[in-house]
């Protein structure tokens, strides 16, 4: 890539040094780190991916052109180039220390920490309760599913952003939890051949209850990875059990299949004719449509961050206030006139304003999400609360309760939408499934625990 990089002796070394910090972490993940960590997998796979090879692709064609553009008629401006840069790799640095910092803090425990025993009972009646709330699901949230499969995407939705949050990353990712713990239960030792055969059939409905929910003709792409991807987990992890399988597995979906889907989708040739003729597929890759692919707005990330840069240096910090809009997401604008925008919404306001665009709500990456808010401070602060909340869901994947390695997955997976930005809606979109996925099957699990225990205490003491 960087043999092929015609850019100034500035902007080459700019991204070779990026390039050079994001190597020395992968060496460190994939040859020193003795944990499996799915979270700095996906930081590093995502980071080759919106931080190196997009935009280094996206200058190789436009610095040589005399009035280059992105798809969002942002002008290549080398200058943002070089600073982004500095700020990804303070970004970098910062959250490399505070990752193997905080991971020699966690005490030393045991692989698996026994705090969830349920028993095959309880994990048969807690299954078949997720399928009866599912099913409620079902019948409440059918008027919202008619429209997502008849409105084009372009077409605003009837439902407010509030129901729509609630039913897509909450209530919808309920038959997911029914799912976890049909594995935990196919997991343990002794089960008689009945229960195992009950349990099987109980996983079917539930799988079932979440292809309704979660499928491309109502849920977005980026929305269905982490989900499908934790169901590899739950039920062949030996693909998914180290850091290297873990890195390959996502640099494969991300770097290498996405970008040739995209090669296929903007050529002038069917599926069929490439595979009939090997050879109209390197004339696709000779006509730059790999360069094409790399100039969406799917790979935007990057020189969003140049935005942010001219933003901030046109109308100064945020200082905070702009973060509100993610921390304080359940309230409804309706209740709080002031609430401050997304950081994409500010992101397309300003190219709206200043460049004639017309989209309003555009990725802006975690690292110039503290930028904007605080500066240099922000961005060390911003990859100090990532490498906390690694760390974190880190104890929470080594944990014995399936819900919970459920959830450390999901976040792991999730990490590519959240460090993609913007935040609000990588945060506010987590903290749905958090609650969807943990939250309520465990309040739920809990109360049917606690009635079925009384229940035997009454007939016992009568």
């Amino acid at each position: 890539m960087f043999a092929t990089f015609e850019a100034t002796l500035e902007l080459w070394l700019a991204f070779f040094g990026n390039a050079v910090l994001l190597t020395f972490i992968t060496y460190y993940h994939i040859f020193i780190e003795k944990t499996f960590s799915p979270f700095l997998s996906a930081y590093i796979v995502f980071s080759f991916l919106f931080f190196l090879v997009a935009p280094v692709t996206q200058a190789n064609v436009l610095a040589p052109l005399e009035n280059g553009i992105f798809d969002h008629y942002f002008p290549y401006k080398e200058e943002l180039f070089l600073k982004a840069n500095g700020l990804v790799a303070i970004f970098h640095i910062s959250f490399f220390f505070f990752y193997v910092g905080l991971k020699g803090y966690i005490k030393k425990k045991k692989n698996q920490i026994v705090d969830y025993t349920p028993s095959t009972s309880s994990c048969l009646r807690d299954s078949i309760l997720l399928i009866l709330i599912s099913v409620i699901v079902v019948v409440i949230s059918y008027p919202f599913i008619i429209e997502e499969l008849a409105r084009p995407e372009y077409i605003p939705s009837s439902f407010s952003p509030g129901a729509q949050l609630i039913q897509k990353k909450i209530l919808f990712v309920i038959p997911l939890a029914g799912i976890v713990l049909c594995k935990y239960l196919f997991d343990r030792k002794g089960i008689s051949t009945q229960t195992w055969v009950i349990n099987l059939a109980l996983t079917g409905v539930l799988l079932i209850l979440l292809l309704y929910f979660k499928n491309p003709l109502v849920e977005k792409r980026n929305a269905l990875g982490p989900i499908y991807l934790l169901l590899i987990f739950l039920f062949y992890p030996r693909l998914f059990n180290n850091n290297v399988k873990m890195s390959l597995t996502l640099f494969v979906i991300m770097i290498i299949f996405f970008p040739l889907a995209q090669i296929i989708t903007h050529s002038d040739y069917g599926i069929s004719e490439m595979i009939e003729n090997p050879s109209l597929f390197s004339n696709v890759i000779d006509k730059g449509s790999l360069s094409k692919g790399f100039m969406s707005l799917n790979y935007d990330a990057f020189c969003n961050m140049g935005i942010v840069i001219e933003i901030v240096e046109k109308d100064g910090f945020f200082y905070g206030f702009q973060l509100l809009s993610a921390l304080l997401f359940f309230i409804p604008r309706g209740l709080w006139e002031g609430k401050p925008d997304a950081s994409g919404k500010i992101v397309g306001d300003h190219l709206i304003e200043n460049y004639e665009y017309y989209f309003a709500n555009l990725s802006n990456p975690l690292v110039t999400e503290g930028y904007m808010n605080f500066g240099l401070l922000g961005v060390v602060f911003m990859a100090l609360m990532l490498a906390c909340s690694m760390i974190f869901f880190l104890t929470w994947l080594r944990s014995a309760d399936y819900l919970k390695r459920a959830v450390a997955f999901y976040f792991a997976m999730h990490l590519l939408f959240l460090l993609r930005g913007d935040f609000t809606n990588g945060y506010s979109y987590f903290i749905g499934t958090l609650i969807g996925l943990y939250v309520i099957p465990k309040f739920f699990i809990r109360v049917s625990s606690f009635i079925f225990e009384q229940k035997i205490w009454v007939s016992r003491k009568s």
